[in-house]
């Protein structure tokens, strides 16, 4: 069983597993005890995956952003967007005035594992690394050590809101964390 509760305290939703067999629950976000029986309940389902959109249409509205939710019809289609989202190398370097052809082959610069999704990562990996990483996580913090990995800084941007829509992270006074 999971459940969509929400803080008294901060107004944080998390998803409970399991909340008919704990006594307590911790907000993700303020540390604030509770007691399960008492916390509000927005959702409730055996499926994770029903939570996690539940969770993610309240978000959506909680912050005025139910229309842009409401376009998508899963919060798994924001990750399949996001990584067909941009452009590959070979078009950015002719869209730059370069010849790929002359600086090398993008096989083999995805192969050298010069950039982050050329190691494996994908765009959306790399955002979410920097959220976890950088000490003082802002969009700009995030997004400086997104475009150091080789994402885009509007691709970064971009990312990052999705993941803020789709309930990955939050942001409270222009600092972002993940859930």
């Amino acid at each position: 069983m999971y459940a969509v509760v929400g803080c008294n305290g901060c107004a944080t939703m998390w998803l409970l597993t399991d909340p008919e067999t704990s006594e307590t629950a911790t907000c993700p976000r303020c540390q604030k005890r509770h007691r399960t029986d008492r916390l509000k309940r927005f959702f409730e389902s055996e499926d994770r995956e029903a939570a996690r959109e539940a969770r993610s249409a309240l978000l959506a509205k909680k912050h005025g952003d139910s229309e842009a939710f409401a376009e998508v019809d899963h919060a798994s289609e924001l990750a399949a967007r996001a990584e067909d989202a941009g452009i590959d190398d070979r078009e950015y370097l002719e869209g730059v005035g370069l010849d790929p052809d002359e600086i090398g082959s993008t096989d083999d610069h995805t192969a050298s594992g010069s950039d982050g999704a050329s190691a494996g990562r994908s765009r959306l990996d790399v955002v979410r690394e920097a959220v976890d990483a950088v000490e003082d996580p802002t969009e700009e913090s995030i997004v400086s050590y997104a475009t150091a990995d080789g994402v885009p800084a509007e691709a970064a941007r971009d990312l990052l809101e999705r993941l803020r829509r789709r309930g990955e992270v939050s942001e409270s006074g222009g600092t972002y964390r993940r859930l």
